[in-house]
Formats: C-alpha cells, sequence, structure tokens
C-alpha cells in the first residue's frame, strides 16, 4: 500500500513547489548525462520519467511503493521492490544508474551503493542525490541518516573508485524561501525544549513530522505564495560541493 507522505513530492500540491523544483534540476541535470540502458532507483510518482526516457534505449525504475502511471513509452518498465538488493537485475548490464534522495532512507546504505555497483557497466555511472545534513532544518524521521560532506565521500569511495562531488544550490529567490522556511520550523520547533526530535524513536516521531512538514508549507504557501509558486527548476544550479549546498550531487563511475 502507498502512503503519500511529504517525502513523496508531488506538484499536485502548489505548496511543493520549491522542493519540487529542486528534485527538478537532478533530473535535468542527469538527462544531460545519461543514454543506454538507464536504472532509476526511487522513482515515485514517476515524474521524472519524461525527462530522462526519451535520452535512453531503455529504462527501468524501481520504487519502494506502487508508481500509478497509466501511459508510458514502450521501453519504459516499471517494477515495485525494496532495495537491496535489486532483485532481477544483472550484474553488469546497466549504463547508468540514477537515485536521487533515496540514499538517506536505505538502513544498509553500503550494500546500497555495491549493488549498484554489481549492476553498472564497467565504465557505467551512478548519478545521486541526497540532502546536506549542514543545510536541514530539523530531524527528519523518515530519513535513517543524513549525510555532511566528509561523509558521503567517506561512504561512495569505499565502494567506487572514480567519483565527482557537486552541490545543488539555490539563488536569491530560492534561498529567500529557505530563510523564510528555517523562521517558519524555528516556530514550530520552539516548543520542543526538551530536544525530543532527536532523543525519541525516529518512527514514533514520523507521523507528527509529516502533519507539521505539510502544515509549515501551506502556511508559506498562504503566507507568500508568489515567491512559492514562482520558483523554477532554473532557480537552482550545480556548482562544486561546499557546506552551503542543499543537496549533494554525486557521479561515480564502475572502473
Amino acid at each position: 500500500m502507498s502512503i503519500h507522505t511529504a517525502e513523496r513530492t508531488t506538484i499536485q500540491d502548489a505548496s511543493e513547489n520549491p522542493i519540487f523544483q529542486r528534485h527538478l534540476i537532478a533530473y535535468h541535470e542527469a538527462a544531460a548525462r545519461v543514454s543506454g540502458n538507464v536504472l532509476e532507483i526511487g522513482c515515485g510518482e514517476g515524474y521524472g520519467i519524461s525527462i530522462l526516457a526519451p535520452k535512453c534505449s531503455s529504462y527501468l525504475g524501481v520504487d519502494k511503493f506502487p508508481t500509478t502511471i497509466t501511459e508510458k513509452p514502450e521501453h519504459v518498465t516499471i517494477v515495485q521492490m525494496n532495495v537491496p538488493p535489486l532483485t532481477g537485475v544483472a550484474s553488469n548490464s546497466v549504463d547508468f544508474v540514477v537515485s536521487f534522495q533515496v540514499i538517506e532512507h536505505i538502513e544498509d546504505d553500503h550494500k546500497f551503493l555495491e549493488e549498484i555497483y554489481r549492476v553498472l557497466k564497467p565504465g557505467g555511472q551512478l548519478i545521486m542525490t541526497t540532502p546536506n545534513r549542514e543545510m536541514s532544518l530539523t530531524r527528519n524521521p523518515w530519513h535513517v541518516r543524513e549525510y555532511r560532506l566528509n561523509e558521503m565521500k567517506s561512504i561512495v569511495e569505499k565502494v567506487f573508485g572514480s567519483f565527482d562531488f557537486m552541490g545543488v544550490f539555490g539563488n536569491e529567490k530560492v534561498m529567500t524561501y529557505y530563510e523564510q522556511n528555517k523562521a517558519s520550523v524555528r516556530k514550530f520547533t520552539r516548543f520542543d525544549i526538551f530536544n525530543l526530535q532527536y532523543r525519541l524513536p525516529r518512527r514514533l516521531l514520523q507521523i507528527p513530522y509529516d502533519i507539521a512538514n505539510r502544515m509549515n508549507r501551506r502556511m508559506l504557501s498562504q503566507s507568500n505564495s508568489g515567491l512559492v509558486s514562482d520558483i523554477h527548476y532554473s532557480d537552482y544550479l550545480l556548482k562544486p560541493a561546499t557546506a552551503s549546498a542543499l543537496d549533494w550531487f554525486v557521479i561515480a563511475k564502475k572502473k
């Protein structure tokens, strides 16, 4: 059964536009790089398929939950599965693996990367994003962990010998929204005088977090609808990774 949490971004909710556009920039950057056989881990609602599919000869999308896509090109296949492992995906069979905002949800992140390495062809590439822990506004209990730059590099280099780290950054418009969001989140968390968000088991916090997260996004949208609706994926850009990146954008190559 699919549970639509705030972790599964949708354009159907206008208040989610800034995070939706932040996801889209990763797809557009990946589309400029991919070809051949592409595997996407965590295809979610499937909104990235129309961006990636025209660039590849075959596309396989996998997700933990069902993906409700009624029409898709013939070379596109969607499979529901828990990862890792990548069940049914042959070793050395994929040119590119794309995985956006997924690894932070995986219990065994090392096994996750090992499986990606296994299915990639020699010379194949992983293109991956994950939130920068330094820029997170509060604990996200849906995430097993988040990574600082050195932590991300450490886990990737244990599996891939060749990699490049970039960051997803926002322009002034995006960062204005970020600061407004930061101030709004502080209003919610000021009551957490015992710092329970970091002390309680994350699964106890998931539903309260989800409710508060949606309330916060909608409050921001109502108070500044022009800014929220005006953010476009072109307001995000890739630059060399620094601590102020919103997300890490990793390109890792199999030897």
